[in-house]
């Protein structure tokens, strides 16, 4: 894992046509640009399709929330498209409690995401 990744807390873990899949490791003190972090990750390797892995993501804050916000905005004016996988059911919940379940779609794994197969639905 480079520096630059280290310090943003997120993991390229793959790279596939026209997408990029990252795991993100939030941590609540640096949440306040991970919306710029990865748009600078994304403008860098040209892709403009994300699926980010949140399987270590236990708790969706509400900042954590309004950066995932501020990226699906950046990435649907490149024609982009970000999709969110491997979430608990409780974040699950969480989206769905504020409506962002429609805008930032959850699937239960990196393929299920690409494809827009089996989106997880609240309890």
């Amino acid at each position: 894992m480079s520096s630059l990744q280290e310090e943003l807390e997120i993991e390229v873990v793959g790279r596939g046509p026209d997408w990029l899949f990252v795991r993100i490791r939030p941590d609540e003190h640096r949440l306040d640009d991970l919306a710029d972090r990865l748009w600078t990750l994304l403008n860098k390797h040209f892709i403009y399709r994300l699926v980010l892995e949140m399987d270590e993501v236990d708790f969706l804050p509400s900042l954590l929330m309004g950066q995932l916000v501020v990226l699906h905005k950046r990435v649907l004016q490149h024609e982009g498209a970000l999709r969110l996988c491997g979430l608990s059911p409780s974040c699950t919940d969480a989206l769905h409690f504020c409506r962002l379940d429609r805008a930032l779609p959850s699937f239960r794994c990196r393929e299920d995401a690409v494809l827009g197969n089996s989106i997880v639905k609240p309890r």
